[in-house]
């Protein structure tokens, strides 16, 4: 790595060599004089604490303890023009997903292939087809609050591209309201209090839960609940529950209950006109925060309470439709030329989605799949293999993908998706975990943006589409993975730059 700080948008050959990454301007001067630093990260951590930015530790949990989220003490550097960009961009993402998850032909050939060799995705499937049979004449309305997460890739002038697009269980809008606030007192104690006008404000709580509030609205039962569908433990609890707090702020009226899979196999029922009872509490919109991994469905009463579900009257997030929608096989699918003009009705509104898709190649038993081997074979570091799964540490990365290919059959690989890797900028500051050694070292850091979107409707109609905040995480540049929930990231804010 070089020691230069170079220009955003520069190329890395620009910068020192063809190998090396740019190295973005910092919100302040790096690294901070010890005393201050030392300073500064005690009020900070007393500061997560006190307001929320929190988790329960997985290595000691304890239902009656919280320890501070990591984060990043002070904000990393983001291009302001691709924030900007995929703020405006998140509204037809969310109009593209809607479509998608709508399209019953394309889902079905586009999935045809991997359901019959990944398990997880075969059972979603036949849940699918099975509402598909039961409420065919039924008007499904869905809600999707969706996370549009991307690298800047500064292979290609740091221009964003599109890491995934989360339809399920899209995390961290609660406490990542909190790190705006967060960062600006950090800033203020550290004699950088100018550097705040350069932090974009973040509404994402209220943003979706406004969504949620909306739904319920629609469906008109002033008596109905709020249904969290929950993991049997869970670590994330500040982000979940300040949803439910936020919602009874909004409007104290509406009730939020929570419950796992499990509990609804026991407690749950169907009224006489489809209604989802719990316990005798009507239900009128579920919010799934488990459900996206096959470990949440230990046995078949799990799935069983995932279908009684789907097929009631309530307005779920996600809807069943949206969950396959949101595989990486249909990101895929997407990227292919000429698959956009089927859900987007202008040449704009394409050229846009297109910019910010990289490189993603079928690895189906097919010509093209073939083609895909032999490309990941010869140049593995350029490339990211995915699994149709959710929740981070899934991913096959670099020197690692050849022996993972040539351990799968021609026919086990179309569960598999192959992905150029994006090469993000790398910013300079402090991670700050639990229980790890102070003062903590520079570091090397990469980010990944989160935009969140919120979108209702049915088949025929969209009645509510909104952009409605952002996230970023950052880690370790030479960390394969980032997410926080799985320990491997941290919160952060992106400070903006011209």
């Amino acid at each position: 790595m070089c020691d230069s700080v170079c220009d955003p948008i520069q190329k890395p050959e620009d910068c020192c060599s063809s190998m090396e990454l740019p190295v973005l301007k910092p919100c302040i001067p790096i690294p901070i004089p010890e005393e201050q630093l030392l300073d500064v990260i005690d009020k900070s951590k007393d500061w997560a604490i006190m307001h929320g930015a929190g988790m329960r530790s997985k290595a000691n949990f304890n239902p009656d303890v919280m320890q501070f989220a990591p984060f990043v003490l002070v904000p990393s550097s983001f291009p302001r023009k691709e924030f900007e960009k995929a703020v405006k961009l998140q509204t037809i993402l969310n109009e593209l997903m809607h479509k998608v998850a709508h399209d019953t032909d394309f889902l079905r050939s586009t999935l045809a292939n991997t359901i019959q060799v990944d398990e997880f995705t075969g059972n979603l499937f036949r849940i699918y087809e099975d509402i598909l049979k039961t409420c065919s004449n039924q008007a499904v309305i869905s809600l999707g609050l969706l996370r549009s997460d991307y690298l800047a890739h500064c292979l290609d002038a740091c221009v964003a591209k599109q890491v995934e697009l989360n339809t399920i269980a899209s995390s961290f809008g609660g406490i990542s309201s909190h790190m705006t606030p967060m960062h600006s007192y950090i800033l203020h104690e550290l004699n950088h209090g100018d550097k705040i006008a350069d932090l974009p404000e973040n509404p994402a709580l209220s943003g979706l839960c406004n969504g949620m509030i909306k739904a319920w609205e629609i469906i008109g039962k002033p008596h109905a609940a709020i249904l969290f569908i929950v993991e049997d433990v869970t670590y994330n609890i500040c982000d979940q529950r300040f949803h439910e707090f936020e919602i009874r702020k909004i409007n104290p009226s509406i009730r939020v209950i929570r419950k796992s899979l499990t509990e609804i196999y026991k407690e749950a029922k169907l009224g006489p006109n489809r209604e989802l009872l719990v316990n005798d509490t009507e239900v009128s919109v579920i919010y799934f925060r488990a459900g996206y991994e096959p470990g949440h469905y230990p046995t078949q009463n799990e799935w069983d309470a995932r279908l009684l579900m789907e097929r009631s009257l309530a307005i779920k997030c996600p809807s069943i439709h949206y969950h396959l929608a949101g595989t990486k096989k249909v990101q895929q699918a997407l990227a292919k030329p000429g698959i956009l003009k089927r859900f987007l009705d202008n040449d704009e509104k394409i050229e846009a989605v297109k910019e910010i898709f990289t490189g993603l190649y079928s690895l189906d038993a097919n010509e093209e799949g073939e083609e895909a081997v032999k490309r990941a074979l010869k140049n593995p570091e350029k490339y990211v293999l995915k699994p149709q799964r959710e929740g981070g540490g899934n991913n096959i990365y670099g020197q690692d993908i050849p022996s993972a290919l040539k351990k799968m059959n021609a026919t086990e690989r179309s569960a598999w998706i192959l992905m150029e890797r994006i090469f993000p900028p790398i910013s300079k500051g402090y991670i700050i975990r639990p229980g790890e050694a102070i003062p903590p070292k520079v570091s090397d850091l990469v980010s990944e943006l989160g935009i969140f979107g919120a979108i209702i409707g049915d088949k025929d109609r969209i009645v509510y589409n909104h952009q409605v905040g952002h996230m970023l995480r950052t880690k370790l540049s030479t960390a394969n993975e980032g997410g926080v929930a799985a320990g491997l990231g941290a919160l952060d804010s992106p400070y903006l730059i011209d």
